[in-house]
């Protein structure tokens, strides 16, 4: 069984334009007397490696705490894309994903530099996955993402954004990546890793 780590570290991570960076404050230091270290974080819920729910697009929409496990736990398909996702690659990701294994197609990670079209997200929609993820900070094109987002999380897709594949093979993987459970919240950061069950 190999484990891999798709998470990116948070301190370091990628944020999206305009968002604020993580910072984290030494509230009690051994080095400075303290009895023991202890740390506070401030971070915007999309930093880094994170997950969106409908609320973050769709007014009314479930908030994380409200998603079942099941759309962010389970066997997934890795499948290498890069630049825009079109319908017809769309249509072709979801036929190798279905064919690799009997749930795997559920939950799609694409691997790669890549953004999905709105087209390419109504074929996702459509097809009744759960959770489709990618290495940017945003499914969708960085200066317009609203409409995919809209899409997807409209037809409760849930969206892991920011993983990082890059020492992923394709194939199928066990994925966990359980979001924070934030009473609420649009989104959540989470650890998420790939389990090679072979």
């Amino acid at each position: 069984m190999k484990i891999y780590d798709i998470s990116q570290e948070v301190l370091g991570c990628t944020v999206y334009p305009g968002d604020p960076v993580p910072t984290t404050e030494k509230l009690t230091d051994m080095n400075d007397g303290g009895l023991y270290n202890l740390s506070s974080i401030q971070m915007c819920v999309h930093n880094g490696t994170h997950t969106d729910a409908p609320s973050h697009f769709i007014k009314d929409g479930k908030n994380i705490d409200e998603i079942s496990l099941y759309s962010f736990v389970g066997m997934c398909c890795v499948v290498q894309h890069s630049g825009e996702v079109l319908s017809s690659d769309a249509e072709i990701i979801i036929a190798k994903a279905k064919t690799a294994d009997n749930d795997a197609w559920r939950r799609i990670l694409i691997k790669g530099d890549a953004v999905v079209s709105a087209e390419a997200a109504e074929v996702f929609a459509q097809a009744g996955i759960l959770l489709l993820g990618n290495e940017s900070q945003s499914v969708g094109p960085v200066d317009a993402p609203m409409a995919v987002h809209k899409i997807l999380l409209g037809r409760n897709v849930v969206l892991l954004e920011g993983i990082r594949l890059a020492q992923v093979p394709e194939g199928v993987y066990l994925l966990s990546a359980a979001p924070l459970n934030i009473r609420g919240a649009e989104g959540a950061p989470c650890r998420a890793v790939l389990i090679d069950m072979k």
